[in-house]
Formats: C-alpha cells, structure tokens, sequence
C-alpha cells in the first residue's frame, strides 16, 4: 500500500517569553539536602526553583523527555531518567547545570532513585538480568535495584526484588523502598487488593527484609528522617495519599501529617532539616518539622522555542483502522482525530478535528457512517458521523458530514460497533457492561452485566456480533475467576444468559464467526508450551460447528470432499440454468424493493443444534503457534494468522 502524506497542524501551547503565575502539572519535585532548591519536571525537561518560591529556571533544555531527578547528599550532582538516546538512561549532571553525562547504556528503562551515602554511584530501578540463583522468575513487570559509578562503569545488582522509590539511610547501610507484587497502574486511586504496595527496609550489612507496613491500602515512596529511626511515606489510610511518619522501632505506630481528601499526595521527599517536599495537584509543597503544608509559589520564564504550529507526515503509528464494507477506504485514527483514505492513499479526509480523543471507529453495514467514542468534556461518549449528500458515495470525498451522539449519558461508553443491520450500535458501559441502543427508539438494553468481567485497560474487553445480529460472541469471566477468560456466545436480545463454549479454565479468547455464522472459533492456550512457571507463551485455534452437518462436512477426507463438491457443483449449473431459461421467458423487470426482499430471504438465520455442542470441537492448528489474530477462509478450508 502507498504511504499516506497529509499535513497535520498542530496547535502547541506557546508560553509567553515573560513569567507566567503559578504553572500547574509540576511533577517529580525533589527538595535539596540542605533544604534551599526544589527540582521538578515540567513538560519533559527538568527546573531548578528556590525552595521559597520564584522564578524557576530549566536544568535541561532538549525535545527528549526528562523526569525523576535525584540529589546526591552534598547537593552538588543530580541524576535523572531521559530518553534522549531512544529509551530511559541514568544521566548525571552538576545540580548548578551543564553537561550531562550517560550512566547507564542497556536497551531498556531505567529510572533514578538515590545516590549511595559516599555520592560515588546512583541507585537504579531496572529490568535487566536476574541472578541465576533468584527464586523469582524473571517478567518484565518486576524491576530490580542497581547501581552504578557516579564516575561511570559497570552496574551492580543491588536487589533482585523490586524495590521502588528506593532511598539510602543517612548512614548507608539500610535501604527503604515500597514493593512490588502484581500488575496494576502506578497513578491508580484507592486500591485495596492483595497487591498493593508496602514499605519494606533492608539491612545491607545483614542482609535482612522487614517489613514495615501490612494496611491493605496503597503505602508507597518513603524517606529516611535525619535521625536515621524514623521514615515519612505516603499511605492511603485516609481514603486518599497523605504523607504519614512511622519508626523502624515501632512501625506499628504512626501518624498522619497531612489530610488532604480531594487529590492525592505525589512525589515526597525530604531535607536534612526533615523538611518534606511532595506534590499535591499539580503544585509544590513544603512542610517544616511539626508544621503545615505551605504551597511553593513557582513562576516559569521561557523563550517561547515551542512552535507555534507542526507539520506531520500521516504515514505510521497509526493506533487503530478499519477497512469499509465495500472495500474502497479506510478509517483510521492518528493522534487522537479520525481520518479517512481510499485505499490506494492518494485522497484523504480528515473527520474531527477536535481537542479531545476519539478512539474505536468503525463504518456501519452501508458504509455511509462511523461510529466511534470520544471523550467530549472529559467523558466517553459514542458518536456517528454520516455523510449527508447522497451524490457522495466515500467519506474521502464527501463535502458535509452530520456528527450526532448515540449514547451520552454520566457513564463511560465506548467501544462501538454497528449491527449487521445498520439499526442498533453495541457498546461497552463502564468498562465491562455489554449494551446494545436501538437506533430509532434510543433505548438501551443490557447484554452482559458488569460481574462477567475485568477490566485492567481501555480495550481490554471483547465481543463480536453475530452475522444475522442475532448474538454476540463474547469474552467473560466469572467474578471469582476473573483471569483464564472463557469464550460464550449470549443472545443479542438480552434475554438470555451466557452459554460457555469452552468450559475449559484456561485462557479463552478473541472468538470470531467464521462460514457465515456456522463455526466459530477461538484462540486458546489450553494445549500451548508453557514457561517453567506455568505460564503459557503460546496457543492454538479452535473452532466449534454448530450443527452437525457443517463439523462432518469439514471433517471429509481430501477425496470424499472432491466428492461432494463435484456433485455441488454439478446441482448449482443445473440450478443456474434453469434460472436463466426461466428469466428468458419473464423479460419483466424487478424492482428495488423486489430486488431487496430476494436478498434478504438469502440471508439466513444461525441456527444451533445445542445437542452435544461442545463435542463439535476441533483444534484447527496442528501444532502450536504463536498467533495474535486468525480467520478461516469462508469454505473452511484455510486459516490465516498473524504470529
């Protein structure tokens, strides 16, 4: 396909060359030792403040992105995370500014914590190398804690267990840090499961863990108090990050020292003089021993080097697409704004232009609408766009458009995909409800209720009408087993409950219908190599007929089809024939309407044989493969995946 070029103007934020009042979004502030200078990041490079407020000056002018600095004890370096070489390194510079040096070289990220007591080398959190005599198995998710020379050298394992946010004592021999024991978002709000983090210390001259918290609310970020005992941390004990004291004496004690309930408590750290610095929505705070939170008045003087507008080239890194039925153009989203192209890429049309995101488009049945969510006033919403003059065949060439919403209400909607019919949109509320709106009445009727599933991401959930609108094939889970989804199929008139196909406890997913209607398969990791953990690196393709006829016919021998499809062919010419003989005596024409109620007598309703169902089960790979999407040619006789 031929690359796609269009110019996109963006619309950038130009800061005034004179000093703007009290920026908001200050993020990763970090105070001094000696209590005097505040760092922080502010869209991707990092400032230096005085801690009573003022004009903020950058420590890094670049277009990479920085974040996480770190001072070391004297005050005189600091390290920080920049992705200037293509992703996250360790870099190290004079904290009074000039030339940062590169510490760190590996191919993946790596974010600053703190320096060592002597200043020689830079604590690191990392996934690179697990030891080979480290019980816990080596994933990504769990990072280790590593060092380096200030001076520049080889890294060092310090911990082969995560350890985030992870902080030397004044002395250098214990380590304070917050764990990590399962997947779950770092800016979430409010959780309570058996996953969030604890404060942990660890001794390096005993080599000893303890534990210091056991709240089933988020604990997170500690710092050392100057006397070495005592620690600050954030907690959510509250209902909401506040910063908390507690000792290594007594860590069953502590003490809430702050009590903001409306946002939470961000990037606390802490001076000689057991001043803390922490974030609260999106501004710098400090507090002094035994005091109250004082908001660091901060202005921002720039150059105005952000341009004003930027031309990009529309030609990769596009998030999502969407061939039209009649197979001429494509939907397509970039940069949060839907475009559409014919295929061969020559005309374009931009669709929305707007300052939020529109995300999950698709084209209805006739091909003369989108639909798709966006989130207008900070809220997911479902829209259609449709072309209006009936002259205009494409959307790449149409001149009006006519958006109207389909469903907006309080809750999140999003996820839409139209009927085969073109009269009802399915959506997903909330997350994880499956919803269908009737078009013409504008009610909604529930499919599948919130307790069949999880959700950990956007677009994380799954389902697919079925060819006659009649069902939908579906993803779920069951609430107390809410991972190794299953594969069912409910009745698209929220009537019913959800009929499992699978019923197998392992990881079932990404149903679709395939022979008009008459099979549907799956992928799943049932039969799949697994790792020495246990868990599965690969599956299979699965297909399930559902009536009898069509699994034995797919079961033929390669001779026994030859068979059959000779003596098919042989009925359809005969048919053929005499159709045309009976049209050669009828010259009258059909009209549209005629025309139309021929092919929708074609159109057939799947029928279920429910009688021995999951016996007509059949592993369509042979051996196991790594696939992430599949479909079965329309006579079943070839599968197509992507691995």
């Amino acid at each position: 396909m031929k690359q796609i070029w269009i110019t996109v103007f963006v619309t950038m934020l130009t800061i005034s060359a004179f000093s703007q009042s009290e920026p908001l979004w200050l993020r990763y502030s970090v105070l001094s030792p000696d209590g005097k200078t505040i760092l922080f990041n502010y869209k991707g490079d990092i400032y230096s403040v005085a801690s009573v407020g003022g004009n903020a000056v950058p420590l890094t002018i670049s277009e990479s992105y920085e974040f996480s600095p770190v001072w070391s004890k004297d005050g005189k370096s600091i390290a920080f995370a920049s992705d200037r070489y293509g992703n996250f390194d360790v870099f190290v510079m004079p904290s009074s500014g000039g030339e940062a040096k590169r510490l760190t070289f590996n191919s993946g990220s790596e974010t600053p914590t703190s320096f060592t007591a002597d200043n020689k080398a830079v604590l690191f959190s990392a996934y690179r190398k697990d030891l080979v005599t480290n019980a816990q198995f080596s994933i990504s998710m769990m990072s280790e804690l590593n060092s380096v020379p200030v001076s520049g050298g080889k890294v060092t394992q310090v911990l082969t267990t995560p350890a985030l946010n992870a902080t030397l004592n004044k002395s250098g021999d214990k380590i304070i840090y917050d764990d990590l024991k399962g997947y779950e978002k770092l800016w979430r709000k409010h959780h309570t499961s058996s996953v969030t983090h604890d404060i942990w210390v660890y001794d390096l001259k005993a080599k000893t863990y303890t534990q210091l918290s056991h709240f089933i609310c988020e604990d997170r970020n500690p710092v050392f108090d100057s006397n070495d005992n005592d620690f600050y941390y954030l907690s959510e004990q509250s209902g909401s990050f506040n910063v908390v004291k507690s000792s290594l004496s007594d860590p069953s004690k502590n003490m809430a020292l702050t009590h903001f309930t409306k946002n939470p408590v961000r990037f606390l750290t802490c001076a000689a003089d057991n001043t803390l610095c922490f974030g609260y929505n999106g501004e710098v705070y400090t507090m002094k021993p035994g005091g109250e939170p004082q908001k660091v008045k901060i202005t921002i003087a720039n150059d105005g080097r952000t341009p004003v507008a930027q031309n990009v080239p529309v030609n990769e890194k596009f998030t999502e697409a969407k061939l039209s039925p009649n197979g001429k153009e494509f939907a397509y989203i970039f940069r949060g704004e839907i475009f559409v192209s014919s295929i061969d890429g020559g005309i374009t049309k931009r669709i929305t232009n707007t300052p939020w995101q529109e995300w999950s488009v698709s084209f209805s049945p006739d091909g003369r609408t989108l639909v798709y969510a966006a989130k207008k006033d900070n809220n997911w919403n479902i829209y259609t766009s449709a072309i209006t003059r009936k002259e205009e065949p494409y959307f790449y060439l149409s001149t009006v458009l006519k958006e109207e919403p389909v469903i907006a209400t309080e809750a999140e909607e999003y996820q839409p995909a139209f009927s085969p019919d073109g009269k009802e949109v399915a959506y997903l509320e909330n997350r994880v409800v499956l919803k269908v709106v009737n078009l013409a009445s504008k009610q909604s009727r529930t499919i599948m209720s919130a307790d069949k599933n999880y959700s950990y991401a956007d677009g994380d959930q799954y389902y697919k009408w079925s060819p006659d609108g009649k069902w939908f094939a579906v993803q779920f889970g069951y609430p107390e087993r809410v991972q190794a989804p299953e594969v069912g199929i409910v009745a698209a008139d929220g009537k019913s409950e959800i009929h499992n196909l699978t019923l197998s406890g392992y990881d079932d997913f990404a149903p679709k219908w395939v022979m008009d209607g008459k099979v549907l398969i799956w992928g799943s990791d049932r039969e799949g190599t697994r790792q020495q953990s246990g868990s599965s690196v690969s599956g299979n393709v699965y297909a399930m007929f559902f009536a009898k006829e069509t699994y034995d016919r797919f079961n033929l021998t390669k001779e026994e089809f030859a068979l059959l499809k000779e003596t098919e062919d042989k009925d359809k010419k005969e048919k053929k024939e005499a159709e045309e003989k009976a049209k050669s005596t009828d010259r009258k024409a059909k009209t549209a309407p005629e025309v139309k109620a021929e092919k929708d007598s074609l159109k057939k309703e799947i029928v279920i044989d429910w009688e021995n169902l999951t016996d007509r089960k059949k592993r369509l790979t042979p051996y196991t493969s790594p696939g992430s999407d599949w479909v079965l040619s329309k006579d079943g006789e070839k599968l197509y995946f992507l691995t």
